[in-house]
């Protein structure tokens, strides 16, 4: 159903509930009253008739009762009474229009009320009465039985009800008119704000809608999404991006391959100058893999496809392995003449490959960009069951407005290393995937010509 719908049925049902609880209120509220009504004069009828009772003479015969008696109800129309004996239930004053000696079998009532009043038909008329007791001056006791008729009662009421209810019919069909009115209003700003959602496309993702024109409803909806866009405007411009700069990386290497190839085939060459050709040409290819492999990686830890190995890993050994068996990295260090520390002990739970790769990969970067007679300093910490690693190294102080990009694929802080061969500009990236996957954070900072990342993860690897 659609929201409208379901609005106007709430509303509608709501409607017909209050209704039928305000019309039964009303009707037993219009009952009371007339059962009230009928109490009050039944009382006063009954008062009159123990007066007169009061007032014979103890031999009074039955013709004396019946004409004393008759002058009782004077001024009181549907109202009857009737004297019997509590004895005999021989009847001293009995009306004709109305057989009241059906109430002898009820209880007697010493003082009359709306609660013991009796209620009773026949074929054409509806009474209501009681049986009260009484005494004649001899104080004969007696049954004082007084009714009252019913039939303008229910008149009234039946055409109360009816008219009760027309009128409710019509007061719903008026609201339900109203709620559907109000409700078309109401989702005007809805049907302005999808209206609007509709304009956004590829071509001006930078359009946000004005949670400031919106009612108070909407107003987080519309921040939400704009926070969406948000996110997938800069998720589209690193995807385009990307593809420029895998378009760019991958151009190099193919161009070198196509100009080697040709300038080859361009005359007859000997055996080692192919040879020659064929190292360069290997290069290149290793390049191209390097750099296909590290996509593909990316790629699986996008889609959570990489899920890591758990062992037990001792960081203070990870390192010194890396410095020990990396030859690459100790040529390095040593061509710039730089010097490596390692202060601190920590474990944790990670996969140990992937690990490894990550801490080469910061170390490399931390050689890379030092300055010749420099050091480079690690540093190993656990506080809280979190294991902190910090690797610094002194060299050019990075811009802050650039900090925010080093884990972005491609992204080279500068630019006059761009065309290196022995970097894909995916390494960082991979560091802070590694790091995500094994549910740790990863922060850079510089200044004062020191860089530092700082690696956090939890001692436990509460892995992703």
């Amino acid at each position: 159903m659609s929201l409208s719908s379901r609005v106007i049925l709430l509303v509608g049902m709501t409607l017909v509930l209050s209704f039928i609880l305000l019309g039964a209120i009303i009707d037993r509220s219009i009952q009371h009253h007339f059962a009230q009504q009928d109490s009050n004069e039944l009382n006063v009828v009954a008062a009159s008739v123990k007066n007169v009772l009061q007032k014979l003479s103890p031999d009074a015969s039955k013709e004396e009762i019946h004409k004393a008696l008759q002058n009782a109800v004077v001024g009181h129309h549907g109202v009857y009474f009737a004297i019997y004996s509590s004895k005999t239930q021989a009847a001293f004053y009995q009306p004709e229009e109305v057989d009241l000696s059906l109430l002898l079998d009820s209880r007697i009532q010493q003082r009359l009320s709306t609660g013991v009043l009796i209620n009773w038909q026949t074929e054409q008329h509806a009474f209501r009465g009681v049986n009260l007791q009484g005494y004649m001056r001899n104080a004969y006791p007696v049954n004082i039985v007084v009714a009252g008729s019913m039939d303008f009662h229910i008149d009234f009421l039946q055409r109360f009800r009816q008219t009760l209810w027309i009128i409710m019919a019509i007061v719903w069909c008026l609201s339900m008119i109203s709620a559907w009115w109000a409700v078309k209003l109401g989702h005007r700003p809805l049907t302005k704000v999808s209206r609007q959602i509709r304009e956004i496309s590829a071509d001006n993702l930078h359009m946000r809608l004005q949670p400031e024109h919106i009612p108070d409803e909407l107003q987080e909806l519309v921040i939400s999404f704009n926070s969406m866009i948000s996110h997938v405007e800069q998720g589209f411009k690193r995807l385009s991006h990307f593809s420029a700069d895998i378009a760019h990386e991958l151009r190099t290497p193919l161009t070198n391959l196509a100009t080697q190839t040709q300038v080859a085939l361009s005359r007859t060459r000997d055996v080692n100058e192919y040879r020659e050709i064929l190292y360069s040409n290997q290069e290149e290819y290793e390049r191209l893999t390097k750099m296909v492999s590290d996509m593909l990686w990316l790629a699986k830890t996008d889609n959570g496809l990489v899920v890591p190995s758990l062992t037990k890993v001792n960081l203070r050994q990870e390192f010194l392995s890396v410095f020990e068996y990396c030859e690459y990295c100790e040529a390095w260090a040593e061509d710039a003449e730089l010097s490596l520390e390692l202060t601190g002990e920590a474990s944790l739970l990670a996969d140990r490959d992937m690990l490894r790769r990550a801490l080469s990969n910061l170390l490399f970067n931390a050689i890379k960009y030092s300055r010749p007679q420099s050091k480079v300093k690690v540093e190993l910490l656990v506080q809280n069951d979190v294991v902190h690693i910090s690797i610094e190294n002194s060299g050019e102080t990075i811009p802050a407005q650039q900090l925010c990009h080093l884990f972005d694929r491609f992204y080279r802080a500068d630019p006059s290393r761009h065309n290196e061969g022995d970097s894909s500009g995916l390494g960082l990236a991979i560091v802070k995937s590694i790091i995500d996957i094994h549910g740790g954070s990863i922060e850079v900072s510089s200044a004062n010509r020191q860089t530092q990342f700082t690696v956090k993860l939890p001692g436990q690897s509460k892995t992703k």
